[in-house]
């Protein structure tokens, strides 16, 4: 699968990650409608660390379409919430 972190690029992600990342971003997602600013911040630093760690880089000039695009890690708690499904940021 290919993510997007918007404002940094594109990276390769195995599919097999997806549950480890879904564990963060229900983190994420109860953070933001309870509306836990600090525990917001850091749960997407570790989500976004976690994705940069697990994923492999595309080249700057590669655009492929992505499958799952994140937030910038500057991205404000609102921003993100506007971002959100039922799901979350990752589906399933």
């Amino acid at each position: 699968m290919i993510v997007r972190i918007m404002g940094e690029g594109q990276l390769t992600l195995a599919d097999s990650h997806l549950a480890e990342l879904n564990k963060l971003d229900d983190e994420l997602l109860a953070e933001v409608e309870s509306g836990d600013g600090p525990g917001f911040r850091t749960t997407l630093q570790a989500l976004l660390a976690r994705v940069r760690e697990l994923g492999t880089s595309l080249p700057d000039d590669s655009l492929e379409p992505s499958e799952l695009i994140l937030p910038s890690p500057d991205a404000t708690l609102e921003e993100v919430r506007d971002m959100l499904s039922d799901d979350g940021l990752i589906p399933g």
